[in-house]
């Protein structure tokens, strides 16, 4: 029976990870033919933003969840690349389904993780250990977020979520791009700012502000979301401001998946366990944080901020970006 594994040394506000046989194979990751809505989404985005090769900010010397592996601050070279602006859309995701009859590892599994708060009736189903707002639901997946009868009309322009890394991947590659590096998302979401704390700058994102900059929790965490920013959930994939790059929500609103596999860059022995763990499960790196993060709890809405998950893990707001080569 499938099961929740539980973490040690992570914060279970972010992405629980799932252990146990897949239902079924995995389908084709390439298109076998182009959707009929619309342009053929292999092609490239007309939308997409050409970020310049540079000098790249990765990490930070001010960590405040040390065990993440956000220190220490350094400089990448990076190379030129074209990124969305937005995150995959349940919209784009659904021409992928349509054109190639892939299946997510949530739909193999047959479940997936849903906030509590998100049901109409929790009560009596299996939660994760150590983080009980975290539900599985039988039957959620991409176009069910809350399982049952439950869909994504309406949500067509808001980001695609229950998506595992090697979701992720199959799309990315389906679309002709791929997945964004950390130091590439670290310096989209700069946006050539230098060593800033958010993708707007160091200004913190408060509970009660005129303008919210993105979609995170507003309240006290897991109890009371005041929704304030006006979304309890995902917001469309075009709210908020941009940064000065004019790419939206590189924080909060979904996790968004990065090609790397997790890893601390420390010698210390906790760091070398962790690695070791996660070497082992198959761990890949996520950033951005969600919907879900308050400074209460959980601070992963830093552009310094990670995580890592197996890379069949998904969650009601796990997403995705995905860059093309310049």
């Amino acid at each position: 029976m499938n099961k929740f594994q539980p973490e040690n040394d992570k914060q279970l506000c972010c992405i629980p990870e799932a252990t146990g046989e897949k239902v079924s194979k995995r389908a084709p990751e390439t298109a076998t033919q182009p959707p009929s809505q619309n342009q053929d989404c292999r092609d490239k985005p007309s939308r997409l933003v050409t970020l310049p090769a540079g000098r790249g900010l990765v990490g930070t010397n001010f960590p405040l969840l040390s065990m993440d592996g956000e220190s220490p601050l350094r400089q990448v070279a990076i190379q030129a690349f074209e990124i969305d602006p937005f995150a995959v859309t349940n919209c784009w995701f659904e021409k992928f389904v349509e054109a190639t009859g892939y299946k997510t590892d949530a739909e193999q599994y047959g479940w997936s993780v849903v906030f509590h708060d998100h049901l109409e009736a929790p009560e009596g189903q299996p939660r994760v250990a150590n983080a009980q707002w975290w539900v599985r639901v039988d039957g959620a997946c991409w176009n069910r977020p809350t399982g049952g009868s439950s869909n994504v009309d309406g949500l067509e322009g808001h980001p695609v979520t229950h998506i595992s890394w090697n979701d992720a991947n199959a799309f990315a590659q389906w679309a002709g791009g791929r997945l964004p590096r950390e130091a590439e998302w670290e310096y989209a979401a700069r946006a050539g700012q230098g060593d800033v704390r958010y993708p707007w700058g160091d200004e913190e994102p408060e509970d009660l502000l005129e303008t919210y900059r993105c979609n995170i929790w507003q309240g006290d965490f897991p109890n009371t979301n005041t929704a304030a920013d006006g979304y309890a959930a995902t917001a469309p994939v075009d709210s908020y401001a941009p940064n000065p790059w004019g790419l939206y929500n590189m924080v909060g609103n979904v996790w968004e998946w990065c090609s790397d596999g997790f890893k601390i860059n420390s010698l210390k022995r906790q760091a070398k366990l962790r690695n070791k763990q996660a070497l082992k499960e198959g761990e890949k790196l996520l950033k951005g944080g969600s919907f879900l993060c308050h400074r209460s709890y959980c601070t992963r809405y830093r552009t310094a901020a990670r995580s890592g998950v197996r890379a069949d893990s998904s969650a009601a707001h796990t997403g995705m970006r995905i860059v093309f080569d310049a």
